[in-house]
């Protein structure tokens, strides 16, 4: 029964059958924002999930149960007038919902606020979207939310950022969310808003405590404050009740849907990103949407425009011109991902229920549909899905038009063309020098890399290894402003390089294999790699070689100069930007040790974008990901990469790159030299065509590995930072810079700097026989320690 408030009734909450049965119960706590109660907003329900048993049923977001457009924008209009007061002048504002339930609700507050940019998190991913960050929702149904601007800006700028939620039960995945954003945006204030904040007095400690590590301002605004009471083990008891009868079709469910143009440079909602400039025509295209589907309704009957799942903003518009346009009441709901449990009691919010296939074909099967036209005795339904939905899937036994005719329901399907990614406005040009390409520097083929580079080649830059230590750890200069002499190992090492090679190609080629194919179907197969110079090199020719081999790609490849403390070049983003889209390009390295350059690459860039340059990407893409720093990745092992073991003479005789300013000008790419000398010792080839070998026969390897990743938590956790504090806790190392985590960084110790010690778990691991060599050369000694984070860690000698 739908009330005068445009509500879905049940009875209140204390006579509900899940708080009569289960215990399930929220009471409120203090007065509500605008006059507003608990029992106006929420009502006790529950779902199947092994998380969380309970579901608090909006009244007023037309998500689960159908709602007259007036009370839901009501609702997100009160609660941005919540969040004005709490901001009072300030203006510049970001908004960002929830998927998937406050995607509508955070497009109502950003309209009233007049916020510049409304984003919201998404499950979907896109072909040709760039997926900046993401965060997990431990307790959902579908835990990985995917944040895509289609122009970074819309999210990596310096403004309050005001999220929105439907609801907040501790805070957990608020912050969860807002740390993952903080890596990438970095601000000084964000605002927690939503319907209902329910959190318990030791939920509020925590969110205390976290805000104080972020070094943020964080407040939480709510129309309601409420407290909460949940069975410790009603999520066991829900999972033993008999199944819920829903309603699915198995017949087909074919039918002429209604198709209606959109404009494509306008968006659709806030997936990829909206600005408060695009509100006027978006008003336009929902006014000819709307007169569109008039001409195919009867004026008196009762209408529930169904939106699919995140498509919530567009149907609740089209739902409030509809409504002002008919005889009859119009009511706005979408479906859900959410296996809610179904009762048919007068008490029970979710009194039937629909399952049907998913319609878009690269997601899980499985989507619901509550009560929709059992709620508006006599309605219509108008089910409205964007193009991705309008798949045969839609209509074929078992999918959602087929469940609604099971139900008795001959509902009008209207498609409505989406939008492509919004495109990056804007892009930087540059006057600056071709890339550098072999054989006229470094060894590489032409079309492997072009380094974007300034050749020193000319330049004597090497200082000998313990003078140019002391100098760096005084702090007279900075470690990019010269080169090591490179230390040439012996031809036992040499040797020992040929075994490891041969024991590690295949595996590494499994690695190459599967974080090409993560960054393929997450960025598309328009991309262009930005190797981190020089390690990363090798791993951006090889990814390179595998989109050919296997994709018939050819994808642009650059190498480019970040450092430590120095940021990225930014010469050579500004050749890129000129060159290339910037969304499209994607940074590659080697490995993570610590996560220092992960976390440059991100501050360089949010920094470079913050100063009106080009935005681009900050996720890195690396083979190895054993410091957890990074979510695009071919394996999180510990694993010996085979490039680590030498210097330049594996990486295309180039040196590691150089920023003194007495030889790079504001306009010059950052240096390097080209070891042509060093020509009889290289192996670069050698080691990309050992590699590069194995791509035909581990196709099915890849796909595992793929699959492991995905399933995965892919989200940083930076624990392998923590574990070289305690390292260097432990050794009494003043710096964490002289501890280096890894197998690769490790062997970095050993090759170009003055190594005190190195650590490892085992003292017999037959992937450190090169590392024993360098070090039984060096003088250097080895410590096994048994819980040790990392396979071995190499400890740079504090040099007086």
């Amino acid at each position: 029964m739908i009330d005068e408030r445009g509500v879905d009734v049940v009875e209140s909450d204390h006579r509900a059958w899940a708080t009569a049965r289960f215990g399930v119960r929220a009471a409120q706590v203090g007065p509500g924002f605008g006059g507003w109660q608990l029992d106006d907003l929420i009502v006790a329900g529950l779902r199947r999930n092994p998380r969380r048993g309970h579901l608090w049923v909006s009244r007023v977001l037309g998500k689960h149960v159908p709602a007259r457009p007036s009370a839901v924008i009501a609702a997100g209009d009160d609660l941005a007038d919540a969040v004005a007061a709490l901001l009072a002048a300030e203006t510049d504002v970001t908004v960002f919902g929830f998927a998937e339930t406050a995607t509508g609700l955070g497009h109502v507050v950003a309209e009233r606020l007049r916020a510049p940019r409304y984003l919201h998190s998404t499950r979907r991913r896109v072909a040709g979207a760039t997926v900046l960050t993401g965060f997990t929702e431990g307790h959902s149904h579908a835990t990985d939310h995917l944040i895509t601007p289609g122009d970074p800006a819309i999210l990596v700028n310096s403004s309050a950022l005001v999220l929105v939620d439907d609801e907040i039960s501790t805070g957990k995945t608020a912050f969860d969310a807002i740390e993952q954003l903080h890596r990438v945006a970095p601000r000084a204030r964000y605002v927690v808003s939503a319907l209902i904040d329910l959190r318990s007095g030791p939920d509020r400690e925590r969110c205390a405590a976290r805000a104080a590590a972020l070094g943020a301002q964080v407040d939480f605004v709510a129309l309601v404050r409420g407290r909460a009471e949940i069975p410790a083990d009603l999520a066991s008891r829900v999972s033993a009740l008999p199944g819920p009868s829903l309603i699915t079709g198995t017949e087909s469910g074919a039918c002429e849907p209604i198709r209606c143009a959109w404009p494509p440079d306008l968006p659709d909602g806030g997936r990829h990103g909206i600005r408060d400039d695009d509100r006027g025509r978006f008003a336009e295209q929902v006014d000819r949407i709307a007169a569109t589907i008039v001409d195919h309704v009867d004026r008196d009957r009762p209408l529930v425009v169904v939106g699919h799942e995140e498509l919530m903003y567009l149907p609740l518009r089209v739902a409030a011109a509809l409504d002002a346009e008919l005889d009859a009441p119009v009511y706005t709901q979408t479906t859900t991902r959410s296996p809610a449990y179904v009762v048919d009691d007068p008490g029970y919010p979710l009194r039937r229920g629909y399952r049907f296939i998913a319609p878009e074909t690269d997601v899980a099967p499985d989507r619901y549909l509550y009560n929709a036209e059992a709620a508006v005795p006599g309605a219509r339904l108008v089910v409205l899905v964007d193009p991705a939905a309008d798949t045969d899937a839609l209509t074929a036994p078992g999918g959602l038009v087929s469940a609604l005719r099971a139900g008795g329901d001959d509902p009008l399907v209207v498609v409505v063309g989406g939008t492509a990614v919004t495109a990056v406005r804007g892009r930087a040009t540059s006057s600056s020098p071709e890339p550098l390409r072999g054989p006229d520097f470094g060894s590489y083929a032409p079309d492997e890399v072009g380094w974007l580079l300034t050749d020193l080649s000319h330049v004597d830059l090497e200082a000998d290894v313990a003078l140019r230590e002391q100098r760096i750890q005084s702090g007279v200069a900075h470690y990019a402003e010269s080169l090591p002499v490179e230390y040439q190992p012996d031809e036992r090492y040499g040797r020992l390089f040929d075994e490891v090679l041969e024991a590690t190609a295949r595996r590494l080629a499994v690695a190459v294999g599967a974080v090409t194919e993560l960054v393929l179907a997450e960025r598309g197969d328009d991309v262009v790699l930005a190797s981190l110079a020089r390690a990363g090199t090798p791993v951006g020719i090889l990814m390179r070689r595998w989109a050919a081999a296997q994709h018939g790609l050819e994808l642009p490849h650059y190498a480019v100069s970040i450092i430590r403390d120095r940021g990225i070049d930014r010469v050579a983003m500004g050749w890129l930007a000129a060159h290339h889209d910037p969304s499209r390009v994607v940074f590659v390295d080697g490995w993570t040790g610590k996560g220092a350059i992960a976390g440059e690459l991100r501050e360089a860039l949010a920094d470079l974008s913050a100063s009106g340059g080009p935005v681009f990407d900050p996720d890195l893409a690396v083979l190895a990901d054993p410091g957890s720093c990074v979510r695009t990745f071919g394996t999180r092992d510990d694993f010996l990469i085979a490039s680590a073991c030498l210097n330049s003479t594996v990486s295309g005789l180039v040196s590691r790159t150089v920023l003194n300013a007495d030889l790079i000008g504001p306009d010059d790419f950052h240096g390097a030299k080209f070891y042509a000398d060093l020509a009889d010792a290289d192996v670069s080839g050698r080691l990309l065509d050992a590699v590069s070998a194995w791509y035909p026969t581990i196709g099915d390897d890849v796909t595992e590995a793929v699959s492991a990743v995905r399933g995965s938590d892919r989200l940083p956790t930076w624990a392998g930072w923590r574990s070289v504090e305690d390292v260097a806790a432990h050794y009494g190392i003043e710096s964490v810079n002289f501890v280096k985590p890894g197998v690769g960084e490790t062997t970095r110790v050993l090759l170009r700097r003055v190594p005190w010690r190195v650590l490892v778990r085992r003292a017999d691991d037959p992937e450190h026989a090169h590392i024993r060599a360098l070090a039984e050369a060096r003088g250097v000694p080895i410590d096994v320690v048994d819980d040790l984070a990392y396979s071995c860690v190499g400890l740079i000698r504090t040099v007086s």
